[in-house]
């Protein structure tokens, strides 16, 4: 088991990413959930990006870049959504990562990604903020770069699907994503700090 930061969506730093972290910490993990609006969380995806205009995409990477900056180099970079694309551009400075967890978005900039590094990828099927083209365009550049990329599509769910306190929410894919998420995790080489 090892170390997780789980950055959040648009939304903000809502429940269900706090009971995710829960979730992850009784599998063993030890798990930071930085907020990166210093903000409530919101209800609608409009105020998340109202939140986000007003907090400013460069202060959210600030912030992220800050809350990792104690963390062991080999910290799993997560994220739902959002915080996907932050956990990506994240990995631009963390080289040493254990994982990248991308739940609902793609993250991360290939030329970015060491040869090897596990790369968990879970989105709705389709999904209105990850065309198609877009995401087989990451996958094959991904691949390319040598990432253990899993891509794992979830037909008919809505894009946030994981939450269930959004009208997204899928159950039978939110288990499904747990799931694989868990065994990914478990799979990785134990690299937790002693000491």
């Amino acid at each position: 088991m090892g170390r997780i930061v789980l950055f959040h969506s648009v939304y903000g730093l809502r429940p269900a990413v706090l009971a995710a972290a829960d979730r992850l910490r009784a599998a063993g993990h030890q798990v930071t959930t930085p907020d990166l609006y210093g903000e409530p969380p919101t209800n609608t995806v409009e105020e998340g990006f109202a939140l986000l205009g007003k907090v400013g995409q460069d202060e959210v990477l600030r912030r992220a870049q800050a809350a990792v900056a104690p963390l062991p180099p080999d910290t799993v970079l997560a994220g739902w959504s959002m915080g996907a694309g932050v956990a990506g551009a994240v990995l631009a400075e963390r080289p040493d990562a254990a994982a990248l967890l991308l739940l609902h978005g793609t993250g991360a900039d290939p030329a970015d990604v060491r040869p090897g590094l596990p790369v968990q990828l879970h989105l709705a099927d389709p999904d209105e903020y990850e065309p198609q083209d877009e995401v087989d365009d990451w996958q094959r550049a991904m691949t390319g770069v040598g990432a253990r990329l899993e891509v794992f599509r979830y037909l008919g769910a809505g894009h946030l699907f994981t939450d269930p306190d959004v009208p997204d929410h899928d159950a039978a894919a939110a288990d499904l994503t747990w799931d694989r998420m868990l065994a990914f995790l478990a799979a990785l080489p134990d690299r937790r700090t002693v000491g």
